[in-house]
């Protein structure tokens, strides 16, 4: 493309007598712009959410959990099990943990919870949850802890769990199991008091107000259960590598075992996130699709106004091609233009949201409390390509017009 840009990029200068033209060139340059900047700070903050929840989920949950699918739902030799997902190169970590429903009360207040018995001291089991620790020690599960004189065993909970019971870091709850043990006062559940040692704070609601953390053998001492395990979690060098090795395990192990990855556990809500995504971006891809009219109608008011010079061109040589090629270039560098100033300023927003934090959401409604912010490459990529494809398509109809027009027919009448 030679002259025909040149002639082009002429045509985007106006004349006084084509004001008019000019302001609508100018129009959708902007149409373009807009709609670009939107759709990459829209997709930042999406992804942003996306890995923020990823995140948090990976600090709750293993990356990888064998468990016994075909019996009573215990493993026995666990460590066995445990050292033998330790040989894969991928798995950095791999521990037993013992994992229930029970019942945690104080001061005339029960609530129940999920309780995982695991061992403080192993990667595996608190290799994200110490993120979220805000007051005391996570690795002193499963250590004594002195409170009126007794050693008692301690126990990590969430913060909302604390406002629900009314208790902080270092008062003493008791633990409860649905199980009915014997006593000198009759059958009463089984249960043991613990000291509240550590508190998380996820952000997650329904995790801070019901999963709390205590000493792997304090858990299998409370549920009467003796070297065994309700199943083994490891953490891998790569999550995303967790379905794979799942897989993997699945074919080596076979049954009864069963390893499942933290995608197949929480695919509904990634889903969900997938799917919301990309609804957005298609929904706001509309407005550079609107943009894209803009275009045409633009181009359309130049080829009628440029009939002369077009028939001109025609009878100096140029072809149907060169021509058409005349108009798509001013399309494009329109497009061009709309879209490099549209993701420039849609990255300058990014980093300002991240970086200042000036918007905050509710408390209570969302986990986190600013918008949080991901650039991604492939998302301006991704945007900025389907911008200028959508204005490449605008050109087509103008630049075919242009071609067709009849040279004698429009010198002989203009």
């Amino acid at each position: 493309m030679g002259w025909e840009l040149f002639v082009g990029l002429r045509y985007l200068r106006s004349k006084r007598r084509e004001n008019f033209v000019s302001v609508i060139t100018v129009i959708s340059t902007l149409s373009v712009l807009l709609g670009v900047a939107v759709l990459t700070i829209v997709l930042s903050v999406m992804t942003g959410f996306e890995e923020d929840l990823r995140s948090r989920v990976l600090g709750l949950h293993p990356h990888l959990r064998v468990s016994e699918r075909m019996g009573n739902g215990l493993l026995e030799e666990p460590d066995k099990i445990a050292a033998m997902l330790r040989e894969d190169d991928r798995i950095l970590d791999a521990t037993p943990v013992v994992a229930a429903q029970m019942l945690v009360s104080t001061g005339g207040r029960i609530l129940g919870v999920f309780a995982r018995g695991v061992d403080a001291a192993s990667a595996s089991s608190v290799h994200g949850i110490m993120d979220f620790v805000v007051e005391g020690d996570a690795l002193s599960l499963g250590r004594r802890h002195e409170h009126a004189g007794a050693s008692l065993p301690g126990v990590m909970v969430g913060r909302e769990l604390t406002r629900r019971l009314g208790v902080r870091l270092g008062d003493v709850v008791t633990l409860m199991v649905p199980s009915i043990s014997a006593s000198p006062v009759g059958a009463l559940p089984r249960s043991r008091r613990f000291v509240i040692a550590a508190l998380y704070e996820s952000g997650m609601l329904e995790y801070d107000s019901g999963l709390i953390y205590l000493g792997l053998e304090d858990a299998r001492a409370l549920l009467k259960l003796g070297p065994v395990a309700t199943g083994i979690e490891a953490v891998l060098a790569d999550p995303r590598e967790a379905p794979q090795v799942a897989l993997d395990l699945n074919e080596k192990l076979g049954i009864p075992y069963w390893a499942e990855s933290w995608t197949e556990v929480h695919r509904n809500v990634f889903a969900a996130l997938e799917l919301e995504k990309t609804v957005y971006f298609l929904v706001l891809l509309l407005i550079i699709l609107v943009s894209a009219f803009t275009i045409v109608s633009t181009l359309y008011m130049v080829v009628m106004e440029k009939r002369r010079d077009i028939a001109v061109l025609k009878t100096m040589g140029a072809n149907n091609l060169s021509i058409a090629l005349v108009f798509v270039s001013k399309g494009l560098l329109i497009g061009l233009l709309g879209t490099g100033l549209g993701a420039l300023i849609g990255y300058v927003a990014c980093v300002g949201l991240g970086h200042y934090e000036f918007i905050d959401l509710p408390e209570g409604v969302f986990y986190v409390s600013t918008l949080p912010v991901r650039i991604v490459a492939s998302n301006f990529i991704l945007v900025s390509a389907a911008s200028v494809l959508i204005c490449l398509g605008a050109c087509l109809f103008p630049a075919w017009k242009a071609a067709h027009v009849v040279p004698v027919d429009t010198l002989r009448y203009e």
